[in-house]
């Protein structure tokens, strides 16, 4: 506080204005407010307690009230820090980032000696990456004469200016820094500081960033003996040597690391390339990895790791001991071990030929004792025969189940039998699951998979399974329920809300999109966002990190996470939850009707209704939504509880639980802006994320950003059926444009696209050949048809029928079958083919149910 404020409160005034701070700092909010009141009764214009007050009311979810009476502390006392100090605060916490940097600035000026301002400015720095203004902030920090004169003296202070050089790649400065800092010290640290192990680790890596390797080699070995890191030292010291080709010690320094693990892939990549030995040498290799087989015979990876180079007659006997050994000792996840060698079409043949045997009893056992005996003690014959037996045909199931080696009728025969002898294994009947999932049942899949649950209630997995699978049948209350058996029973919000406040985005993003399958809009995008909110909740909880780690010393970490920040939204998590979303405001766009939240989820296409059917539609779907809404609050009632987390703060009431105010939006393509600009910022090479911005910019009519969507898709992988259906549609909207576009406009798109496509093209007869190119893929044919409707409406009969026919292609998949179903209710097709096209496609697909109710 101000002196000239200091003499406007009389010294009891004082003491509560003291009070104040600290009652915000330990959060007891309520007493804050009590004796700032206090103040203000007798000093209803005092400036910084009124600031103090605002900070207070913010804390408590009241954001605009703070902010108005932060305006009026402001007016009051102009010059006060604390009041510039607060205003900064406020804006932080609505992540107005710049107003808040440009708060501290004035406030700094009005007191430039204050340390509280000049790191909450620092930090803001770092937070926007700001690197000069942090590099800046964290000088004058370590040059201002702290609290008994420690900032010059404190560890963390220097640290600090390093990494802020670091960042800001002045790689020399920030070396600088931290010797200076070495220097300064009185007496050597001591052994078990860990902090100083991390400091000087972190500088060697810094050296070795400005390529000076020699010099990080000589650094690290005067390291050595003392860091605390004895592992980090060691791969660190095993690389250099190997950058510097000192093959001899990099041999040495890569077997000292395997024989602490021998189950780091890394290190025998490191040994090999030490070794010079090549991956076409298979004998070598192979050699190198029978003599840390020998040496570690509970080791996996070296007698798994020589399966992705043998070919031939060499794989195939590395294979078989392998598998017999595995599938003798009753590993589960033998199969998930080898499945990435089906990529290789001869090795996948050459396992189920072996698995095979193994089933029919005409393979050749094992004799050294490697597969029996010394697994794990047990005597008994028939015991390990049966295991066996159980772990063959549970490979098989699997085997046969997956996409490579897809047969799902003999998986389904094989695991009927594994079942059959052991009918309390959980892993059987997740598989079988599995395999109805793959027929495309969901229902015997969520079904199947509840079973598996039952028979183990206390594991934690496969109840998130059984959740998953239910959610994939779109059971989302059962799914709920399911979560609920390990969620806090007292949550604020129940299993749902726990799940969020936990940020168990792999739920929240399966409840959207069954949702979404659903129809039921509003709760999808709700769903979405708050995968959002989630992402932003990361970025904001960087702040904690800031000033914890380099407390701690935990400085290598610290710089991982910050790069790891700098890409958040490349998060696959994110991907799906923004592309979803951007679907969603596409249809919300195209069909307004749908931004009535009484017709989300009603069946049928809103636009082909007439005026009385459509309402009659929302008169129906509204009284459904009012008898749900009261059951709900039925249960809402009966489980109410304080609003009150985890964290033992005042949670606010959702005031939209259902997504009326997110689906009722008037702009739906600005509000899918916010999922879109990270998403193809973030994930350039993503496909999807490219076809829906290419959606959303053309609807916009901004056709230079819908053209770098659908450059960019081509640069990932033109033959992609949408990117031929796009660029037709583009060039057919750039012919059939009202008014013609900006000159500079116009030359831009003309000079990138007429390659593609030329402007006086003939897109039927484009359309054509390229159909005569791709008849053998259903995708393709889709595409094309898609595209012949666009251009020429009069051609639906033979369109319709074509989509037909595409269930008799050979590769045509299920999902495929799924696309053409969607193709013909996009375009409203006539009962008989659409009849006709699910009768064919539920002869071919008996167990599909999207097929077997549309048939009902």
């Amino acid at each position: 506080m101000s002196q000239q404020q200091q003499m406007q409160l009389a010294s009891k005034e004082r003491s509560l204005f003291t009070q104040v701070v600290k009652h915000y700092e330990a959060k007891q909010y309520k007493k804050g407010l009590k004796s700032a009141n206090q103040i203000l009764v007798k000093n209803p214009n005092h400036g910084d307690t009124q600031a103090m007050k605002a900070l207070i009311i913010n804390a408590q979810g009241n954001s605009d009230d703070a902010f108005v009476l932060c305006k009026v502390a402001l007016k009051n006392a102009m010059k006060s820090h604390v009041c510039w100090h607060v205003y900064g605060l406020l804006w932080r916490c609505v992540k107005n980032y710049e107003e808040a940097i440009k708060a501290y600035k004035f406030a700094l000026k009005l007191e430039p000696d204050s340390q509280q301002i000049l790191r909450d400015l620092a930090l803001l720095q770092m937070q926007m990456r700001d690197y000069d203004g942090y590099i800046k902030s964290r000088r004058i920090i370590l040059q201002a004469v702290g609290p008994r004169g420690k900032n010059s003296t404190s560890r963390q202070n220097w640290t600090a200016l390093a990494v802020a050089q670091h960042l800001a790649g002045d790689l020399y400065d920030a070396e600088k820094t931290l010797t200076t800092f070495e220097e300064t010290l009185r007496s050597p640290p001591s052994k078990s500081d860990n902090e100083h192990s991390e400091a000087v680790l972190y500088q060697n890596t810094i050296i070795a960033e400005m390529g000076e390797t020699e010099r990080a080699l000589d650094h690290l070995e005067v390291i050595f003996k003392n860091n605390l890191d004895r592992t980090a030292v060691m791969e660190i010291r095993a690389k250099y040597l190997l950058q510097l080709d000192r093959k001899q010690e990099a041999e040495k320094a890569y077997r000292a690391l395997l024989e602490r693990n021998t189950d780091c892939r890394e290190y025998y990549e490191g040994l090999r390339a030490a070794l010079a030995l090549k991956e076409s040498d298979s004998e070598s290799l192979k050699a190198l990895y029978d003599e840390y087989a020998k040496k570690s015979p509970r080791s996996d990876t070296p007698r798994r790791v020589p399966l992705d180079f043998l070919q031939g007659a060499e794989f195939r006997e590395a294979a078989d001991q392998y598998l017999q050994q595995m599938l003798h000792k009753g590993v589960p996840s033998t199969f998930a071990n080898i499945k990435a060698l089906y990529s290789d079409s001869a090795k996948r043949d050459t396992i189920q030929g072996l698995v095979e045997s193994y089933r029919e009893g005409t393979h050749v056992p094992l004799t050294n004792g490697t597969s029996e005996k010394q697994v794990d003690g047990e005597t008994n014959p028939a015991s390990k025969q049966s295991r066996f037996e159980m772990s063959v045909l549970y490979f098989l199931a699997q085997h046969y189940n997956y996409h490579r080696s897809q047969n799902l009728a003999k998986a389904m025969e094989l695991i009927d039998k594994a079942i059959k002898s052991e009918p309390e294994n959980v892993n059987l009947h997740m598989t079988k699951a599995r395999i109805w999932k793959h027929r495309g049942n969901s229902s015997k899949a969520s079904e199947t998979m509840e079973k598996a649950r039952s028979l183990d209630e206390r594991d934690r997995y496969i109840n998130t399974k059984a959740a998953k699978y239910q959610l994939r049948n779109d059971e989302n209350e059962a799914a709920n329920t399911n979560m609920g058996k390990f969620t806090k029973k007292d949550a604020f919000g129940g299993p749902l809300g726990d799940l969020i406040e936990m940020q168990c985005m792999w739920y929240i993003t399966e409840d959207g999109e069954s949702y979404l399958r659903q129809g039921k809009l509003g709760l999808a995008l709700k769903r979405f966002t708050s995968v959002y909110d989630i992402f932003e909740v990361w970025q904001e909880d960087q702040f904690d990190f800031h000033t914890f780690s380099m407390k701690k010393g935990q400085i290598r970490a610290y710089i991982d996470m910050v790069k790891w920040q700098d890409h958040l939204r490349e998060h696959p998590f994110f991907s799906r939850a923004a592309i979803s979303a951007v679907k969603v405001y596409i249809r919300l766009f195209d069909d307004p009707h749908l931004r009535d939240q009484s017709l989300n989820g009603v069946n049928g296409n809103l636009e082909s209704m007439s005026p009385s059917e459509l309402k009659k539609a929302q008169k129906k779907a509204r009284k459904v939504q009012e008898k749900q809404e009261l059951a709900e609050a039925g249960k809402a009632d009966a489980k109410k509880t304080a609003g009150i987390g985890a964290d033992g703060e005042a949670k606010k009431e959702d005031n939209d639980p259902k997504g009326a105010k997110l689906v009722g939006t008037a702009e739906p393509l600005v509000d899918a802006m916010k999922f879109l600009t990270p998403l193809l910022e973030f994930s350039p090479k993503n496909m999807a994320a490219q076809q829906v911005g290419f959606e959303v910019f053309l609807r916009r009519k901004k056709y230079l950003l819908a053209l770098r969507c659908l450059l960019a898709a081509e640069s990932i992988k033109s033959s992609q059926p949408t990117y031929h259906e796009q660029a037709i549609r583009l060039r057919h909207t750039l012919k059939s444009l009202s008014e013609p576009l900006a000159p500079k406009v116009s030359q831009v798109l003309e000079a990138e696209f007429s390659p593609r496509i030329s402007p006086d093209a003939d897109l039927l007869k484009l359309n054509t050949d390229y159909l005569a190119e791709n008849s053998d893929s259903a995708a393709h044919v889709q595409a094309c048809l898609r595209v012949r409707q666009f251009l020429d409406p009069e051609t639906a009969d033979d369109n319709q029928k074509d989509v037909i026919r595409t269930l008799a292609v050979p590769s045509v998949s299920l999902e495929d079958a799924i696309r053409g179903l969607d193709l013909l209710k996009e375009w409203k097709a006539e009962s008989r083919y659409r009849e006709g096209y699910v009768a064919a496609a539920h002869e071919r697909w008996p167990e599909a149910m999207v097929f077997a109710s549309q048939k009902d």
